[in-house]
């Protein structure tokens, strides 16, 4: 990707950043998601009191591109004040791998956006958890909807 592609990408994370709902951790992390047809959407954290559900920039990125009818994806850039920059936790690296697994992944400070780390999402989590097809079980098998909840009463 183009230097310049790049700090672009970087740069939204940082404006998507400042939207962050940080109230507990005051970590705010902002994300920028690029599409093949160069859409970039835009995602920051989100906490709750109960934090399992608090929901990381990348997450809110990605489903925001999913729900928006977008599956194509080229880059994510992720940006915090952190030193190097943060980098995506588990559950991020899963639903990238599975959603972006070609896409390059950008890390950055906030406070230095133009030292950039560059990941691969394979890189990132090489094994990652995947189904052999993403139709259910019971739909490769051939059983209806009401063949398993007969099967399961």
């Amino acid at each position: 990707m183009r230097p310049e592609l790049k700090q672009n990408l970087v740069a939204a994370a940082v404006r998507a950043r400042k939207r962050a709902r940080a109230p507990y951790s005051g970590f705010q992390v902002g994300a920028a998601l690029l599409t093949r047809r160069g859409r970039v959407i835009t995602g920051a954290n989100v906490e709750s009191a109960s934090y399992g559900l608090t929901c990381c920039a990348e997450r809110v990125a990605l489903f925001k591109a999913l729900t928006e009818g977008e599956s194509d994806f080229v880059a994510l850039a992720v940006v915090a004040r952190a030193p190097r920059g943060p980098m995506p936790c588990g559950a991020c690296r899963q639903l990238l791998a599975e959603y972006a697994g070609r896409a390059e992944v950008f890390v950055a400070d906030a406070a230095q956006p133009g030292r950039i780390r560059t990941f691969t999402v394979r890189s990132l989590l090489p094994k990652a958890f995947v189904l052999a097809s993403r139709h259910p079980p019971a739909r490769r098998r051939g059983l209806t909807l009401r063949a398993v909840q007969s099967l399961t009463l």
